[in-house]
């Protein structure tokens, strides 16, 4: 019969862990433990922008410059405070002819497109598809990116620690009763996980009128997983 040491030493192995044999340690068992918690996200974030094309780029600019001030008048009046609005993209390019000579396209500019794009954060969620309505009347014609965000993501998952730690001895007294001996104190505690990645949509700009935007928050699934390592000991 197998002594306890070499059982440990069996189970560590297995499991990934490193066995210490030495009498300067005992040896351990090391598992992981999971647990999730669902919350409603508190924070949206929308990107929202304006294009213009003229033949000068003075003239595309000015265009932009004048809808990108609407934009943001519109934001304002929709309470919106200024710091949660900023912008995120500005650029003017040329547009050229479609040509099937490459030697044509270098000096074949028709056009000038200005672009302005604004990044949106709504504290209330609720109001995320009438803030999308007021950007599309106020002139914004390309809507996307829309993200929800739980703030309090730590906060919230303190339950779930509770239950991922009480999940992860779980595992590790199946493994010792397996192998006939006991958990010990536990060694080592460390976290790893946390929020699944943010749900995130892109929305086409309706003309203003449209219906009014269909915007679904849901619920957002927080994870957290700790890793344990125990302390093992012959059964008595």
């Amino acid at each position: 019969m197998k002594s306890p040491a070499i059982i440990a030493a069996i189970i560590a192995a297995a499991l990934g862990a490193t066995p210490v044999l030495a009498d300067d340690f005992p040896s351990a068992v090391s598992v992981s433990g999971e647990a999730t918690v669902s919350a409603a996200p508190d924070l949206a974030q929308i990107d929202a922008g304006v294009a213009n094309d003229a033949k000068t780029a003075k003239e595309a600019s000015d265009a932009n410059n004048a809808a990108m001030g609407k934009v943001l008048l519109a934001l304002k009046g929709a309470g919106i405070d200024e710091k949660d609005y900023q912008t995120s993209r500005l650029s003017l390019q040329p547009q050229y002819a479609t040509s099937s000579k490459t030697s044509d396209r270098a000096t074949s500019i028709v056009s000038f497109r200005a672009s302005n794009r604004v990044t949106v954060k709504i504290h209330d969620v609720t109001k995320v598809a009438s803030v999308i309505d007021t950007l599309v009347g106020a002139g914004a014609n390309d809507i996307g990116n829309i993200s929800f965000e739980v703030t309090q993501a730590s906060k919230l998952l303190d339950g779930a620690r509770e239950q991922a730690l009480a999940d992860a001895r779980r595992k590790a007294e199946i493994y010792a009763k397996a192998a006939g001996v006991t958990l010990g104190a536990p060694l080592s505690i460390s976290e790893g996980g946390g929020p699944m990645p943010l749900f995130k949509s892109r929305v086409a700009a309706a003309p203003v009128a449209a219906a009014p935007a269909q915007v679904a928050p849901g619920e957002e699934t927080l994870s957290v997983t700790v890793n344990v390592g125990w302390a093992i000991k012959p059964t008595q």
